[in-house]
């Protein structure tokens, strides 16, 4: 979504055209970009994907309730959109001016990503082994199978290999690997024209075909029935990553060339909230769904951040360590809360409780990750990692 910034990397503004060392002309300082409406939604968005996973350990399936509780993965495909727009904000004119190498930028994101990514499962690994120890398992242990461990810690598990088990959500992560890759050429097709439209209706129309080619081939054949983009299978998420993050790009230049206006841009966000909570009380629409998403993201990127909220600011910070460790903390939740289900009676009243009880849980232990485990690790490596190439 990305789902995936660095503390100190994503708290800076978005940095201007590149200035030829000797220039004497003193550019006004970029107006801030968080605290505002795009960290909110980030935020927000993490919180969709705690309840979408969640959901399934409540003592009745949320989505009985209404089917948009099934929709959670509109959540994630915010996220992928967000992460092509926050990074092409953030590093688009550096990739253009030569201020940041190809390798030099996949380094930086990909060490911003895999650390966190790692500890988080080496955590998950060591809980499923002590419990097997013990001669117990896991909560739903076919999730855990050994064999798909390797391909999990090398991010490689959304290019089309069968590990869908472990951390679920860090399918994304495998597959914004790659998008980081493809970053640099994409950002440059981008920038070929001055119209800003241009590239967001090409972009869109790759999203539309992507999942037209997903529904007349099955998923790409690894479906038994037509799916749409949404729909594929995690080991195949690359396939959905792409198209996605592309358009998120495409939205960032759009702003970088301060289109639309701030007139339009709070029409744009108006009438795509309203749109997308429109839609998912009548049904289930995948593409208009993603429209909404795209003219949310463009018009809030659009306007400035006039009062910048800290609260919201560090909530999105959290979001990442939410994202990944959320998973993690249901699984020792959930296994302490069946077993003791399955061993003493509880009414259903008291059992709702317990599983409200999982979020702030879920939101207390991603804070002490993200706190004391990721961003010191992120503190150390990070300017090891800002000196390479």
């Amino acid at each position: 979504m990305s789902t995936s910034q660095s503390s100190s990397e994503s708290a800076a503004s978005p940095p201007g055209p590149a200035v030829p060392v000797a220039s004497p002309v003193v550019h006004a300082p970029r107006p801030a970009t968080r605290g505002g409406a795009l960290d909110l939604l980030r935020l927000l968005a993490a919180l969709l994907i705690v309840v979408y996973h969640f959901g399934a350990e409540s003592p009745l399936r949320i989505e009985r309730f209404h089917p948009v509780f099934a929709r959670g993965y509109l959540a994630t495909d915010f996220f992928l959109m967000l992460s092509g727009y926050v990074l092409g904000r953030a590093y688009g004119p550096s990739a253009i001016s030569g201020r940041i190498t190809h390798f030099q930028f996949w380094l930086r994101r990909a060490a911003r990503v895999w650390p966190g990514h790692l500890m988080v499962l080496a955590a998950m690994a060591g809980l499923v082994l002590a419990l097997n120890l013990i001669g117990t398992d896991a909560h739903k242990p076919s999730r855990f199978a050994w064999d798909q461990l390797p391909l999990q810690a090398m991010l490689m598990h959304a290019w089309g290999f069968n590990s869908d088990g472990w951390n679920l959500p860090s399918w994304s992560l495998s597959a914004l690997i790659v998008c980081y890759a493809l970053f640099p050429w994409f950002w440059r097709a981008a920038s070929a024209t001055r119209r800003p439209w241009l590239p967001i209706v090409l972009a869109a129309v790759v999203v539309v075909l992507f999942d037209i080619a997903a529904r007349r081939t099955n998923g790409f054949g690894f479906a038994e029935v037509p799916i749409g983009l949404s729909d594929l299978p995690l080991r195949i998420g690359v396939l959905r990553a792409v198209p996605l993050f592309l358009l998120g790009l495409c939205l960032a230049r759009a702003v970088e060339l301060n289109w639309p206006s701030e007139k339009a841009a709070k029409i744009l966000l108006a009438l795509g909230c309203a749109g997308l909570v429109a839609l998912q009380v009548i049904g289930r629409f995948d593409l208009p769904s993603l429209t909404c998403l795209a003219a949310i993201i463009l018009g809030a990127g659009r306007l400035p951040v006039k009062h910048p909220k800290a609260w919201i600011e560090e909530g999105a910070k959290l979001s990442f360590a939410l994202f990944i460790t959320h998973i993690l903390v249901g699984v020792i939740y959930w296994s302490a809360v069946h077993k003791l289900i399955d061993t003493v009676p509880i009414g259903i009243g008291w059992q709702w409780l317990m599983w409200l009880a999982g979020f702030p849980l879920a939101i207390g232990a991603a804070w002490l990750f993200h706190t004391y485990v990721d961003q010191p690790v992120q503190d150390r490596i990070m300017p090891w990692v800002r000196g390479r190439g």
